[in-house]
């Protein structure tokens, strides 16, 4: 599926996302994360291997929503839910958690500063559906 350029603006806007994965027994892991984009995936970097990512490596299957600014006319919050298969890859961790905290904490951030960092995962998720109530919809 395509990110529009109306989606992908809401991805890169610094709003926290919920990822959810799902435990062995079924059931969901959710956490909050910081999310961007590169070409069609969703992405996040982890400095190491976490729950959600060995649920991940298991089962691909997972959810990501955030809330977004404004409501529509029925007085319901805009919000995004994305639904897709996500995939781990080795390293990049730091380089993207550098470039997202300028976007979650500001352009001077110093996010991670560390001479050597280790090389940690990239979460890619390509969208299979992409709802909501978002404000191009209204």
């Amino acid at each position: 599926m395509t990110i529009t350029p109306e989606v992908r603006a809401a991805l890169t806007a610094g709003h926290l996302a919920h990822l959810t994965t799902l435990n062995p027994d079924g059931s969901p892991q959710t956490t909050i994360i910081w999310i961007g984009v590169d070409g069609e995936e969703i992405v996040s970097g982890h400095m190491t291997m976490t729950k959600k990512l060995r649920n991940v490596q298991r089962d691909p299957r997972v959810s990501i929503s955030l809330e977004l600014e404004g409501r529509n006319a029925m007085g319901l919050d805009h919000y995004l839910v994305i639904e897709g298969t996500a995939r781990v890859t080795d390293g990049g961790a730091h380089a993207l958690l550098r470039r997202l905290a300028e976007v979650y904490l500001g352009p001077d951030a110093d996010f991670l500063p560390m001479a050597d960092p280790p090389p940690g995962f990239v979460l890619r998720t390509t969208p299979a559906t992409i709802r909501g109530v978002t404000p191009w919809d209204s």
